[in-house]
């Protein structure tokens, strides 16, 4: 084997995965390391593009943590409006509480004190399943009664708002998932694939990638997960590379790949993984 080969496998074969048909063993020079465990009782988590982390224990209290550990944040009225959705934590110094069945948006500031929060049937939007927040610190979401993606400034005023989606699409879509990077808005339907757009609302592309969870966008280059797999997507390259997901890592409750780590809750307690 010459040496660029012997370079190369080790380079992109992962301790924690083993590539479709290479078979890898963690060794001590691994690309990826334990780092740490947080044990106390944890219901779900997100991770911010600064590494800091926001954790929803299972007495329903919100707290922020900077990627050295200590907690910069606690926000104790997490259920004041209902049964939190999730918490979208894209822009680090605005996080979003999303209450579905409320249709109610609640924003945080970096320490996690109120800005401010949007009823969404005040402005005549009843059906969202996701959103996000944008390049320029506003609101990104998919009305699904209209079919078309919206902006909204923090006062939830109308800021853009695309063509209807049936003049675009056979199919409708419907996103489960609206990722602001780089330029684009990527929605998701695990359903039907990854739909691509640019700032002022125009069609880009569609990807084929269906039934991932967990899917996130670093430097255009795409990821997700099912059960046992972890998938990569480098543009221009017309597939996904496939790694098979170690055995502690499989059957998790929720997994993210994020500012070089990799974050893996399970019963519980929030194991992270560090890429070297």
């Amino acid at each position: 084997m010459n040496y660029f080969l012997q370079k190369y496998l080790r380079f992109f074969i992962l301790p924690l995965f083993s590539f479709t048909t290479i078979t890898a063993s963690a060794q001590d020079d691994s690309l990826f390391r334990f780092l740490k465990k947080i044990e106390y009782p944890i219901a779900s988590f997100t991770v911010d593009n600064l590494g800091e982390l926001y954790i929803i224990n299972t007495d329903n209290q919100l707290k922020k943590y900077d990627e050295q550990g200590d907690s910069i944040g606690v926000f104790n009225q997490v259920t004041k409006f209902g049964k939190l959705s999730y918490v979208e934590a894209q822009n680090p110094w605005k996080a979003i509480l999303f209450y579905k069945n409320y249709s109610t948006i609640v924003l945080l500031d970096k320490y996690l004190n109120v800005l401010s929060s949007i009823n969404l049937r005040k402005q005549n939007i009843f059906q969202v399943n996701a959103l996000t927040t944008s390049y320029d610190n506003n609101i990104w979401l998919y009305d699904e009664q209209d079919n078309k993606l919206k902006k909204l400034d923090d006062s939830g005023n109308k800021l853009f708002e695309t063509v209807d989606f049936r003049l675009l699409f056979d199919s409708v879509p419907s996103p489960q998932k609206i990722i602001d990077s780089n330029g684009f808005v990527y929605l998701y339907d695990p359903e039907k694939g990854l739909y691509i757009f640019d700032y002022y609302g125009s069609f880009k592309s569609k990807l084929p990638f269906l039934h991932w969870t967990d899917i996130t966008v670093i430097d255009k280059q795409i990821y997700g997960f099912d059960e046992e797999n972890l998938y990569r997507y480098s543009p221009p390259f017309p597939d996904a590379k496939k790694y098979i997901l170690s055995p502690e890592l499989q059957n998790n409750n929720s997994i993210k790949v994020s500012n070089h780590k990799i974050y893996v809750l399970k019963n519980q307690q929030l194991r992270i993984y560090s890429l070297q």
